[in-house]
């Protein structure tokens, strides 16, 4: 089966999202392996790229998968392959491991990594499909998601050869497109603190925003990390690639944010009283 089989790129889903989203089971650990990490507040150790973890079992699961924050392994707590490792794993390389053929080894984990890239984009494209109400949006999105698609369909060689940074322009600068259409129906924000510091890559970072109005914002790639949004309504603000790593969103609502994704709540701190998108699960050390 190709990976086009489990998606319908003419008309985005909440289902196309299935084939998005990790399948561990279906994947040779490639997380633990293809990327290297530095010793630091998110990983105890180092550990070069193309390397095996120190904590990767035989059957590719992990050892200490129950008591990684613990351990200090929050970095992996927060990474998200958007389905990336099955596809590689079982689609690309027909199931055979890493293991059992290591002169495969550095094309699979290289593919691994552009094809991480790829499946974020379409994360991104399948909402932006949802939210595009005029056929000059929707036309760019399924052209682009079909674009990704074939791609991820031809054999590692093509994929290793793909120019993922032409792709990723197109792809912002119709994201871009669709969150102003979408954000088009909120009201000027009254003058308040701050309400003009909200920008695209506005440094944030430890700001108490609770009493801001946000609705609308465009927050594109801004660093919000320790930011206080208890409480806030985030409808239609636009958190595309913000840094969101111990932002504060207890009884927040960002069940209508735009292009937030799972790493991101994961790196939040919240609790059972955020409202998140239905597409977005509720991290489980927020109820620890």
């Amino acid at each position: 089966m190709t990976f086009t089989d489990s998606l319908d790129s003419s008309a985005p889903s909440t289902d196309d999202r299935a084939a998005l989203r990790a399948d561990c089971a279906n994947c040779f650990a490639l997380c633990c392996t293809a990327f290297g990490f530095q010793r630091s507040a998110d990983f105890p150790i180092d550990k070069p790229a193309g390397t095996p973890c120190l904590n990767l079992a035989d059957d590719f699961s992990c050892s200490i998968h129950d008591s990684l924050r613990g351990r200090g392994f929050r970095g992996c707590t927060v990474f998200d392959c958007f389905g990336a490792g099955q596809h590689v794993s079982q689609n690309l390389f027909g199931g055979t491991s890493w293991r059992e053929q290591p002169d495969w080894s550095a094309d699979m984990f290289s593919a691994f990594g552009v094809a991480r890239q790829l499946h974020e984009m379409l994360w991104y494209l399948v909402e932006a499909g949802e939210r595009a109400s005029t056929s000059d949006l929707s036309k760019p999105v399924a052209r682009l998601r079909g674009e990704i698609l074939r791609t991820l369909d031809a054999d590692a060689a093509q994929l290793l050869a793909t120019d993922v940074e032409r792709i990723r322009a197109q792809v912002r600068n119709t994201l871009i497109e669709v969150s102003e259409q979408a954000r088009g129906g909120f009201a000027a924000r009254a003058d308040a603190d701050l309400s003009n510091e909200l920008h695209p890559a506005a440094d944030l970072t430890s700001r108490d925003l609770r009493l801001i109005p946000l609705c609308g914002a465009d927050l594109r790639g801004a660093y919000l990390i320790a930011a206080d949004l208890r409480r806030s309504d985030l409808t239609g603000v636009d958190l595309l690639g913000a840094d969101l790593r111990d932002a504060r969103v207890h009884g927040a609502d960002l069940s209508n944010a735009l292009f937030l994704t799972q790493p991101q709540i994961a790196a939040a701190q919240g609790g059972p009283t955020t409202v998140l998108p239905a597409a977005i699960s509720r991290p489980r050390h927020w109820m620890a």
